[in-house]
């Protein structure tokens, strides 16, 4: 499949799948974090879900759909190798480790982190990365400056940044991609709003 055909499949699923899911967490209290796992073979979806802390502070969106993903039953379920995983965001330390012990072998994020952090006022994946993980040099007080958060390209997995991927296109698909993104930036956006203003009391540890 040629790489616009996927992202434009990808942009698909998160404005028809999994950002319906996310306006109904939002309004419970849930942060805005969807994911969704499609067949490799056909891009069909296998799940979709949305962040559900108000429940479990595990219940990433990413966790939440693992968690879904592995209550379908045994014999209908494909192989996680067989298997593309959905971010909305980039995932964090816990989602990370969530997609490799679980075996998916690559994962697709629409936001990074830093957009979390900055259009989004969601510090936590950032901090808690560098806090936890960013061993200091043996000879410097303090990480080296500009180091990666972690591997994207690992035994493990690969990363794919969606729009690190639409900027390798051509003008015409990348025109036509970029204002797909500026629409759903605007959706997410608005439920952001929303989750930042209904937020409080909903026991979430890092609201």
């Amino acid at each position: 499949m040629e790489t616009a055909d996927l992202i434009t499949r990808l942009l698909d699923v998160i404005e028809q799948e999994i950002a319906p899911l996310t306006r109904l967490g939002v309004k419970r209290g849930n942060k805005l974090f969807g994911a969704a796992i499609l067949r490799k073979s056909d891009l069909s979806v296998v799940i979709a879900e949305t962040n559900n802390e108000v429940e479990s502070p595990l219940w990433h969106g990413e966790m939440h759909a693992i968690k879904r993903f592995f209550e379908l039953p045994a014999r209908t379920r494909p192989a996680p190798a067989e298997c593309l995983f959905l971010a909305t965001h980039e995932p964090c330390s816990l989602c990370l480790s969530g997609i490799t012990w679980s075996g998916f072998d690559n994962f697709y994020y629409l936001f990074s982190h830093e957009e979390s952090r900055d259009s989004f006022a969601i510090p936590y994946d950032i901090q808690i990365l560098r806090a936890v993980y960013a061993v200091p040099d043996p000879d410097r007080d303090t990480p080296l400056p500009g180091r990666p958060l972690y591997n994207r390209n690992n035994a493990f997995f690969t990363a794919h940044g969606i729009q690190q991927m639409i900027a390798g296109l051509d003008r015409s698909h990348r025109e036509e991609l970029l204002a797909r993104i500026d629409d759903i930036s605007a959706l997410y956006g608005d439920l952001s709003d929303a989750y930042q203003r209904g937020k409080g009391g909903k026991g979430i540890p890092l609201a």
